[in-house]
């Protein structure tokens, strides 16, 4: 696709919380080639972090104690992406944690439309057994230097979506929203924020039942999460929580929670492995029947833990 301009963005948190930014990385696109990749360092609320967030990306309170705050970063970042088209690797993540953060600062919302190379990339390369930055990096012989660091993860994501909208047969992003009904997402400064999303539910009402042992929540439904009317199993362990928790906020958001891979499975989520137990190729039986599946051509996602809590 010829003439491709866009800003890629990535952000690291600190916390559970989306808003807890600690790292703003962006990449800038012109004619499909990465001109600049810029990073900065930012000081959550209080300088508090999670291990468990340290342990995805490895900054530390030491590391941002004496950065400035999101507010005042997000002048300098704001320039990048005022009117532009703006793509991140799970827009699911990137874009509700800016809106939190800047809800929580009070400050104005930006103008710019926004993609996910992640779900684009489902579509234009439809097949692979996960659709993550590093397994998408690793398949398309892109060099990603460092995993879960905000400016490195920018730069893959930058050329991950060049590549899709190559690879795409359209020539145009519209063309390519037209094709796979999808809409733009966008903010824009009297406060309007509409996520990126399908312009349709491709899942009838019986296929969104929940198990029977696990109740969601009504007022906790998103029809704009990833997850949302999708058939969800899990896999290992996961440090997030238990299964069964996490199967709970899966029938919480909308989604169908399964305890098992079958012909409905649209996402496997592979917590770490206990090579005791799994054999020595590291996967348990639920991904290798997954991974079957896919190569019989079933529309499978695998995804890690990590990949998982960024699409909630």
């Amino acid at each position: 696709m010829e003439n491709l301009n866009f800003v890629a963005i990535d952000l690291e948190t600190a916390t559970s919380r989306r808003s807890s930014i600690c790292e703003i990385g962006i990449a800038v696109v012109e004619n499909s080639t990465v001109k600049e990749v810029r990073t900065w360092l930012v000081r959550p609320d209080g300088n508090n972090y999670d291990p468990f967030n340290i342990s995805i990306h490895g900054i530390t309170p030491e590391a941002t104690v004496a950065s400035p705050g999101f507010k005042d970063v997000w002048c300098d970042v704001l320039p990048y992406l005022s009117g532009k088209l703006v793509v991140a690797h799970s827009t699911q993540f990137d874009m509700y944690a800016i809106k939190d953060a800047l809800d929580e600062c009070g400050v104005p919302y930006p103008d710019f439309t926004f993609m996910c190379s992640y779900r684009c990339a489902k579509y234009a390369l439809p097949g692979r057994y996960s659709y993550s930055l590093s397994e998408l990096c690793k398949s398309l012989g892109i060099k990603h230097d460092v995993e879960h660091r905000a400016g490195s993860d920018a730069e893959a994501c930058a050329k991950i979506f060049a590549y899709t909208m190559d690879k795409s047969g359209v020539d145009t992003v519209d063309k390519f929203l037209k094709r796979h009904e999808y809409h733009r997402g966008e903010f824009q400064n009297d406060g309007t924020f509409k996520p990126f999303r399908r312009s349709y539910t491709s899942r009838s009402k019986s296929e969104r039942k929940k198990a029977s042992e696990y109740i969601g929540d009504p007022s906790k439904i998103d029809e704009n999460n990833y997850f949302f009317g999708k058939s969800v199993c899990f896999t290992g362990k996961c440090s997030s929580g238990t299964r069964a928790e996490l199967l709970q906020k899966i029938a919480d958001i909308g989604g169908i929670p399964v305890g098992s891979v079958t012909s409905s499975t649209d996402v496997l989520v592979v917590g770490q492995q206990d090579y005791r137990v799994v054999g020595d190729d590291g996967m348990s039986s639920k991904q290798e029947k997954a991974m079957r599946m896919i190569d019989a051509g079933k529309d499978i996602e695998i995804m890690s833990e990590a990949e998982f809590l960024r699409m909630m």
